[in-house]
């Protein structure tokens, strides 16, 4: 408030209680004394400076509210500001934090599709690449057999000694599609390529299709189409070794494979020679199929049933002398003989199969028939049956694959090198031999009951007990004979 106005403000006040004190005087009908009026003008004139004072302290109580509101705004205008800079940098850096991470997870990715790992869950390691388009395993397989042979009324075909059943040395694995696989055995101090095919995984008709290109398995019998390795007896049942084509087991060829979970149908032409042909002669050519369902496929159960068939043109007549190993490969001198066929120019087989498993326990039945084809017609059927099963003492389940119809190894539950007892298996088969349907043809059959250890997915050790008799028309060892082999097999796959 200006000063001026404090005086106007100050004068009218002193007029004011004049005029109040007059009628007061008036009333008391005295003249106030000079004494008395220079005292009220004191008065008023001190009452004056105190409210004036009251003023000016009101006024500086105003400023400086309005200075510290000011400071206030002042400050929280800056800490708005500093807010907003700490709030702007942390973002910036989480954003940074953000990018770095991005370029690590980037920079993973990459080296996920290219760097190698190494598995060995299959006794050996597989090399490949983290995204799985390329692999490759080095492998191999040790098949070592004591065999012992008595009872025979022959003393040739009691015999007793080792060999070495299968020794193999390979490779295989895949670039993308494309895969590979070579076998070269060395059983027996004698080199031959048992496998070597590259194949090609793609779509046909909306099924999964595979092509094969070389050498491979043929796909014919449940055993016939197993591996060694993979079957749970020391050696392939009557089925597989009566049944087969002259081109053998293995054939250098085409053959195409549809199929899925539960099923598959294959087919095939194969040379006869194994890729052996010098050059001077035509090849054998033998066509193959094979297709096998699964109407029940669980967890803990399935049921197997297939069919097979294969013709094969012979590239010139051959005469034929069908000899069957019934006991082991190693005693080649008991045999069930099919007398010698002469003139062949083609043959063919076919052959059904039943089977089924449940838990532990597993069991198959299969039958199978060759025929010679022969002038004039005369066309000669070899025949034989098999049914075998087994049960797993330690809760593993059958080793079959459900993909191919086919036995495989089975997985250890808990193998020795994990401090476990491995798995053990007990096993029975009947095998029937009848070449009969040739003029001097003959017959046999074979008892065979095993027992398997498997230490872990790669090693095991087979014994199987076979009580075998032949009835021979022909050869060295003729009419009726009974007799026992015991084999021993140590095998380690990888």
């Amino acid at each position: 408030m200006k000063k001026g106005a404090i005086h106007i403000l100050a004068a009218s006040a002193s007029l004011a209680a004049m005029a109040c004190a007059t009628p007061a005087l008036a009333a008391a009908h005295k003249q106030p004394s000079n004494a008395e009026l220079m005292k009220l003008l004191k008065d008023q004139a001190a009452k004056i400076d105190a409210l004036e004072q009251q003023v000016q302290t009101l006024q500086a109580k105003q400023g400086e509210q309005a200075q510290a509101v000011a400071a206030a705004t002042a400050a929280r205008s800056q800490q708005a500001q500093t807010d907003a800079q700490v709030a702007a940098a942390a973002q910036d850096q989480r954003n940074q934090d953000v990018a770095a991470l991005q370029a690590q997870v980037a920079q993973l990715t990459t080296r996920s599709k290219h760097d190698v790992k190494v598995s060995w869950n299959e006794g050996g390691p597989t090399f490949g690449s983290q995204d799985g388009h390329f692999s490759f395993h080095p492998k191999g397989r040790i098949v070592t057999d004591f065999s012992t042979t008595s009872g025979s009324s022959y003393p040739a075909r009691n015999i007793t000694g080792t060999e070495f059943r299968d020794l193999r040395l390979g490779a295989e694995g895949n670039i993308g599609k494309i895969g590979y696989n070579l076998d070269v055995d060395f059983a027996g101090n004698v080199v031959s390529v048992k496998e070597a095919y590259i194949s090609y995984t793609t779509k046909l008709f909306g099924l999964n299709s595979k092509t094969y290109i070389g050498n491979s398995l043929n796909d014919r019998s449940i055993e016939g189409a197993t591996e060694l390795v993979g079957l749970p007896f020391a050696e392939r049942n009557a089925v597989a070794n009566v049944a087969v084509p002259q081109v053998g087991y293995f054939g250098l060829g085409l053959q195409e494979r549809l199929g899925g979970k539960g099923w598959h149908i294959s087919g095939a032409v194969k040379g006869g020679d194994n890729g052996d042909n010098d050059g001077t002669h035509n090849d054998s050519i033998a066509y193959f199929t094979r297709g096998h369902l699964n109407p029940i496929l669980t967890k803990d159960a399935f049921i197997h049933l297939g069919a097979w068939g294969y013709w094969e043109t012979l590239n010139a007549p051959v005469s034929i002398n069908k000899t069957s190993a019934i006991a082991t490969d190693f005693n080649g001198e008991v045999k069930v003989s099919a007398s010698s066929i002469a003139g062949v120019k083609s043959d063919r087989g076919y052959g059904f199969e039943a089977g089924a498993g449940w838990h532990s326990f597993w069991a198959f039945g299969e039958y199978g028939q060759r025929t010679l084809m022969v002038p004039a017609g005369l066309d000669i059927d070899q025949k034989a049956w098999s049914v075998y099963g087994g049960v797993f003492l330690t809760g593993e389940k059958p080793g079959y694959s459900s993909r191919s119809g086919v036995l495989a190894r089975p997985k250890v539950l808990h193998s020795i090198t994990d401090g476990g007892l491995g798995a053990f298996e007990l096993l029975g088969r009947y095998d029937k031999y009848d070449f009969t349907d040739a003029a001097r043809g003959g017959e046999g059959n074979a008892l065979t009951l095993g027992g398997n250890w498997y230490l872990n997915n790669f090693m095991d050790l087979k014994l199987n007990y076979i009580f075998w008799k032949t009835q021979n028309q022909v050869g060295a060892f003729p009419g009726d004979d009974t007799g026992h082999t015991l084999l021993l097999r140590g095998e380690i796959v990888w």
